[in-house]
């Protein structure tokens, strides 16, 4: 289909935590490399995401640590967008679906869907905690998936097999709020006949046979099984209210809110460049427009299915033209984990290394049809051999041999010989060959592609030997430098995509007009560095990763996994009593005061520890605690705590402890044991 302009999605990040490098394989460096890729083309592209803020996962984290829900989702929205950019994410608007002017875009919604008679009212059955008085929603409940066993499913959709779950069907349910083994009680609420929908979206598929066979797959077997009513409101108070008199208490669920989430950063974006319904050529002209959504496997359903029939409710939006989903992203062998420690930040990477060589090593590694696997060891080998010994050295030795024999400018070219022309060819051919496997999602293919032509040049250069050459045939040098640097230029443009950051710095090393971003793709292949340029000097493009910095990387997340693991033997398994009772005589051995937090900082060397001043009323003391992956410094500073002060001091890390605080743990959640009201330091508590 032809169209006017590209609007690309990615699945908005839910602000509930820092995105790690599973996350970034999965929805967001292939939607940055296929967007910069269509800018260079002269695309009218706009590339749209945000974060999703809504649900029961924020609200949890917010009871657990005495904050709210928006002070959650600030925190890790400021968090996301810093990494997002740190990395070279390139995000047209980033927005947040706590912003009005998604609520008021979604509550629009909503009231279409309801004004034309299409949704459904139904009172049920729902899961509700007789021990904290609240219904449950469905991430607030754990269970046994019955569809394959899974004991750690959450009452909405097993992560395992991917099916979705009837609340009620779930064996062995526990409430994550009490641990109540939940009841069965009556509630009304709003649902989406997505069955009603399932023969359009069927016909809609069949023209998508050059869609990704997991996706394809995954949406056959749920039209197998026949698509059911979901229900799109919650009773919740965190979220965007129910519109409607009558409704209050109630909000709409984050899954029929959140892609919503895409239409309401467009038009946050339009009313930012002073167009404010700009936004309505994008999502209203489903002729003109093809919609991208890249997501990750997990969101298939959203996005393949429920998202595209909501659309089709409301009447005039336009429906997705592809949704490349990938697979998921291992860990050195096994899954991300969070609860087990098993992650790389993508905020914490990017304070010890550079962004390009993850985008190169993601790019090389992406999960398109299967899981693949980050290995730290062979990230470092793939900068090294790849990226510094083959694209750096291509670019270092033909910048060098100029500044060292012409002055630093570019030399002119004579009568080309067979060897020239074939690099020149290949040149040439670059950009076409690589837009094809752009165009296809094969991002693997792609980069394998770029990679291809400076290989090509280093084959050249040895063979050419410009430094032998040049004793007898200076001039016959200058057409090998020329040729050279021609093909410097298309790879600065041509691995902009993938590349961001170096190609910029091969681009001011080039001394060429303009920022490589307003170049054109299809001329990149073309020999336009003219004779006399003058050249800035040549720096690295790619240092070389030591050995000594991989070790400690490994070490690190081997360390953080063993660190919750001790947390996972320390936590209790139950509720009953221990098998030792002690004596109140005994426990009034145990001094516990409030103490008030002055200052907090991180352990130098650890992710998880903090050292804490605190004022103990009449003193001052120094305490260490494993806080720091829940609580920053700064959210601790000023917070009353519970201490045992007269415990034995004891060294943590080389650093003195003198004291312990108190907190519950559940899994990964910490939450401390603060007083109700506010209390002088010193306090005894008995």
């Amino acid at each position: 289909m032809k169209y006017q302009r590209l609007l690309v999605t990615s699945a908005l990040p839910y602000a509930n935590g820092p995105v790690h490098l599973g996350h970034l394989a999965g929805a967001y460096l292939p939607a940055d490399i296929y967007v910069r890729y269509h800018r260079l083309k002269g695309t009218e592209v706009l590339y749209i995401c945000g974060t999703d803020e809504y649900g029961t996962t924020i609200t949890e984290s917010a009871r657990k640590q005495g904050t709210t829900p928006q002070a959650i989702a600030d925190r890790y929205h400021q968090v996301i967008r810093e990494a997002f950019a740190g990395v070279g994410i390139s995000f047209d608007n980033f927005s947040r679906t706590s912003r009005p002017v998604h609520t008021r875009q979604t509550q629009e919604f909503f009231l279409r869907l309801y004004e034309k008679g299409l949704l459904k009212q139904k009172t049920e059955q729902q899961l509700y905690d007789p021990q904290i008085g609240q219904f449950l929603a469905d991430r607030q409940v754990v269970g046994t998936c019955h569809h394959c066993g899974y004991e750690k499913a959450y009452a909405d959709q097993c992560e395992s097999c991917g099916k979705a779950i009837d609340p009620r069907q779930l064996k062995n349910p526990r409430s994550l709020l009490s641990g109540a083994t939940p009841e069965v009680r009556e509630t009304t609420h709003w649902y989406f006949p997505l069955g009603e929908w399932q023969p359009q979206l069927e016909e809609w598929l069949e023209n998508k046979s050059h869609w990704k066979p997991n996706v394809l797959n995954f949406c056959r077997n749920y039209f197998a099984e026949g698509l059911q009513d979901r229900a799109i409101t919650r009773d919740l108070d965190w979220g965007v209210p129910v519109p409607l008199r009558g409704w209050e208490g109630k909000v709409l669920y984050v899954w029929f809110d959140a892609p919503i989430g895409y239409i309401s950063s467009t038009i946050e974006w339009a009313e930012q460049i002073g167009q404010p319904d700009q936004w309505k050529e994008y999502w209203c002209d489903r002729e003109g427009t093809k919609l991208v959504h890249f997501i990750g496997k997990d969101n298939i359903f959203f996005h393949a299915l429920l998202f595209p029939a909501m659309c089709m409710a409301y009447g005039n939006y336009v429906l997705a033209s592809e949704v490349p989903a990938n697979e998921f992203l291992n860990l050195e062998g096994d899954k991300f984990s969070t609860s087990r420690g098993w992650a790389v930040w993508l905020h914490e990477y990017l304070q010890r290394f550079d962004p390009d060589p993850l985008r190169y090593y993601l790019t090389c590694i992406m999960p398109e049809l299967a899981d693949s696997d980050f290995v730290w060891r062979d990230f470092q080998e793939r900068n090294n051999a790849e990226l510094a010994d083959t694209l750096g050295n291509f670019v270092q030795r033909a910048l060098t041999f100029v500044h060292r024999y012409f002055a630093g400018q570019v030399p002119a070219a004579g009568s080309l010989r067979e060897a020239d022309r074939a690099l020149l060819a290949a040149a040439a051919t670059a950009p076409a060959l690589l837009g094809e496997a752009l165009e296809r999602f094969e991002f693997k293919k792609a980069v394998r592609t770029l990679m291809d032509l400076p290989q090509a040049g280093n084959v050249y250069f040895q063979q050419q030997a410009p430094w032998e050459v040049r004793k007898t045939d200076p001039a016959r040098c200058g057409t090998i430098l020329n040729t050279c640097l021609q093909v410097c230029r298309t790879l600065a443009v041509v691995m902009f995509p993938f590349l961001p950051f170096a190609a910029e710095k091969l681009w001011r090393q080039l001394n060429l007009p303009g920022k490589v971003e307003e170049q054109s793709w299809d001329k990149a292949g073309e020999p336009l560095v003219p004779v006399g340029h003058p050249l800035n000097r040549p720096e690295i493009l790619f240092p070389k990763i030591e050995d000594e910095r991989i070790e400690a990387e490994v070490a690190r997340l081997h360390a953080a996994a063993a660190e919750a693991a001790q947390g996972e033997e320390k936590k209790p398994m139950s509720v009953k009593p221990p098998a030792e009772l002690i004596s109140p005589a005994e426990f009034s051995r145990l001094d516990l005061r409030i103490a008030r937090v002055e200052a907090a900082e991180r352990v130098p060397g650890t992710d998880r520890l903090l050292k804490l001043k605190i004022n103990l009323g009449e003193e001052r003391r120094q305490i260490v605690a494993g806080l720091a992956h829940i609580y920053p410094p700064e959210e601790m500073v000023g917070k009353l705590i519970v201490v045992v002060a007269n415990l034995q001091p004891a060294r943590i890390r080389g650093v003195e402890s003198q004291g312990m605080l108190l907190a519950a743990q559940e899994g990964e959640d910490i939450v401390l044991l603060i007083p109700e009201s506010d209390i002088a330091p010193g306090a005894k508590v008995r």
